[in-house]
Order: structure tokens, then sequence, then C-alpha cells
């Protein structure tokens, strides 16, 4: 999270952008075996400019397995502090500590941890681009959209999002839409999470609806989950620094992922 912070905001069409997009690659390639680039590019209507987007993805044991999983996070910040009263604060693009870099932070450490206990499933790591652009939902979940429209072939069989989850009060409940899409995969990940000492963090009540990355990926027919926090002070404001967040919430979140992948490879949602 730290690194992804000292970038500064990662804001697509920026230096700082392109820095972190290439050292989440290289973080990727010491634990994937294929790692790339999918581009797309979008005209804003801040200033009608075309700006090039990238999701950046890497695999393991993605050709051989059985059973495929994909796992979202997206990377990109936002451009603008939306929640700050003051307006000049309002035009400032937010530093992203806890909205982007935490579900990047966990899921970089997580393909380092399974590179080496390699449960028996294909795993996919996918770092959206544009999730938080805006101003309006028109213009958010850019890179996912894209995702969606070039899913993978076999289709994997479910995919968990992880967005917002390094808050030092960590609580995610599930989410309404997740259980619209894929009830049976949120069930069984909360009941696992109970199992393995995370009913806490995790517990089995429903929070609020939540429009996000795992909305076209799901009208897509590809079952996603998506954890989240979002009783979050300083979302989309400029607060949003490393100081909210705790290395205990990553780990928990880490904790989860880890054992679900490897207590349950073959698992498939009905």
């Amino acid at each position: 999270m730290l690194k992804q912070v000292a970038f500064g905001p990662r804001v697509p069409g920026s230096i700082n952008h392109i820095r972190c997009r290439d050292w989440i690659a290289d973080q990727l390639k010491l634990s994937c075996e294929n790692v790339h680039f999918q581009e797309l590019s979008h005209t804003w209507s801040q200033n009608h400019k075309s700006i090039k987007m990238w999701n950046v993805i890497g695999e393991q044991n993605w050709k051989d397995a059985k059973t495929r999983v994909v796992l979202f996070a997206h990377w990109d910040t936002r451009p603008m502090a939306s929640q700050e009263e003051d307006e000049f604060k309002q035009r400032q693009p937010i530093p992203g500590a806890n909205d982007g870099a935490s579900g990047v932070a966990v899921l970089l450490e997580l393909a380092r941890v399974l590179k080496e206990t390699r449960p028996d499933v294909g795993i996919q790591y996918v770092f959206t681009d544009g999730e938080d652009l805006g101003p309006g939902l028109d213009e958010m979940f850019l890179g996912a959209r894209a995702y969606a429209k070039q899913l993978p072939s076999p289709r994997p069989a479910y995919g968990i999002l992880l967005d917002m989850i390094g808050d030092k009060d960590l609580s995610v409940p599930m989410e309404p839409n997740s259980i619209g899409f894929a009830k049976d995969l949120v069930y069984a990940l909360y009941a696992h999470a109970a199992r393995v000492g995370l009913g806490g963090t995790f517990p089995m009540v429903e929070g609020p609806v939540i429009e996000d990355d795992h909305i076209p990926i799901n009208q897509a027919g590809l079952k996603t989950v998506d954890l989240i926090d979002f009783t979050y002070p300083s979302w989309h404001l400029l607060s949003d620094t490393p100081d909210k967040c705790s290395p205990q919430s990553l780990g928990k979140v880490g904790k989860l992922l880890q054992t679900w992948l490897e207590q349950n490879p073959a698992y498939v949602p009905k």
C-alpha cells in the first residue's frame, strides 16, 4: 500500500499512473506465469480528451487447472475529492490508500504466498483501471466493462472483487447486489469466514447496495462477489491516507482468500 501511495494519486493520464502500472506488473512477474496488459481508452467528459488505461493481468496455474477463479481489485484513484466540502479541495485527486491501494496490496501479497502453496486452482489476478474516473457512474468501472466484453475462455467458475478493505475498523457485510447475482458464492464464502475465525470481520448480514466493478462482470455472466467496507469516513476525501488503514485488516482479507482457495479449490457456485 505504502509504495502505491508514494507514487502519488494514480489518476489515468498521469505519469504516476504509468509508474504504478509498471510497478504492479513487475510485482506480478515475481509470482505469475503470464503477465500482460489489456489496453482501453475513454474520451473523458471533463476535458474531452482520449485517455489510455490498462487492466493489469497476471495468471497462476491458469492453463492446466480444472477450476479457474478471477480475483479483482482496481488500482486507479479518483481524479477529484468529490466528498470534500471545499470547492478547491474537490478539484484535487485523492491519495487512494484504502480506495485503490488496499485491494491491490492484498492481491499482490496473496499471489506471492500462493506461488509457494500452489492450491489446485487456476487464478487470474485482474487489476482494473478506470474504476473511479467519474464523475458519474457512466464514466466509472471502465476497466471492468472492458474485461467483461472479453471474458476468458474457458469461462472461470467465479470472481471475487476487493475494494476498500484496509479500514482500521474493518467490517465487510454481504453486499446485496452480490447476493442477487451470486447468492451461493456469497453464503459459501461467508460461512467459510466464520469457520476460519473471521466471522466478526465478515458478518453474515446485509450491508449497503454498492455499484462497483462487479456489476458489469456479473452482467456478463461471471458470478462475482464484492468484498467492500463502505463505512469508511475518508471515502473520496483527501484524508484517504495510509494512517487510516491497518495491516491487520489487510491480513484478515488475505487470510480469507488464501484459506478459501486452498480449502475449496474445486468450488463452483450453483
